[in-house]
């Protein structure tokens, strides 16, 4: 790479870091990983930048680069169990099961329930607000896939927030 290409790299690094992070954590739930996958990330961006025609696509590129390494790592053996970084404080006890406010943490706990390509789905479609054609391409699939993966992770994130106000409440 030349010059100008390298600061015009450092300056998208830059610019976008922080946002490739968080997208990061919440597809893994443990931001030692996620600052891993966004560093593979943007490795495999860096190595591509020259071919890169279309700066605009510099996102969906990132995005897509790192959703597969999310749902490839949680394939290796040593990555099917749970990790959890820190267990939740119980929110505060509540009357009413309508009172009670679903927390961050009970959120991001519920997030590491999801199946990885739910929740790359979940992700994508609600946190970084994609329609369902941009997460199709992002992941490499069709429409009617997005939809029934949205369809069956919500079930489950559902459920997974169920149990944790039934624990908790």
């Amino acid at each position: 790479m030349d010059q100008q290409e390298e600061q015009e790299f450092a300056k998208y690094f830059t610019d976008r870091r922080q946002a490739v992070r968080r997208t990061a954590y919440l597809l893994c739930g443990d931001w030692h990983r996620a600052d891993d996958l966004a560093q593979l990330a943007f490795v495999a961006l860096h190595r591509k930048w020259r071919k890169i025609r279309d700066k605009g696509a510099l996102d969906a590129y990132v995005r897509r680069t790192l959703v597969r390494s999310v749902i490839d790592e949680s394939r290796r053996p040593w990555r099917r169990e749970r990790f959890v970084d820190n267990v939740p404080e119980p929110p505060p006890a509540a009357t009413d099961f309508d009172t009670k406010v679903v927390t961050r943490e009970a959120l991001l706990a519920g997030l590491r329930e999801v199946p990885p390509r739910q929740r790359a789905v979940l992700v994508l479609r609600y946190f970084e607000g994609l329609d369902v054609a941009a997460t199709a391409t992002a992941l490499g699939c069709t429409e009617g896939t997005v939809k029934s993966q949205t369809a069956r992770g919500l079930a489950t994130l559902r459920n997974a927030l169920d149990e944790e106000v039934n624990v908790h409440g």
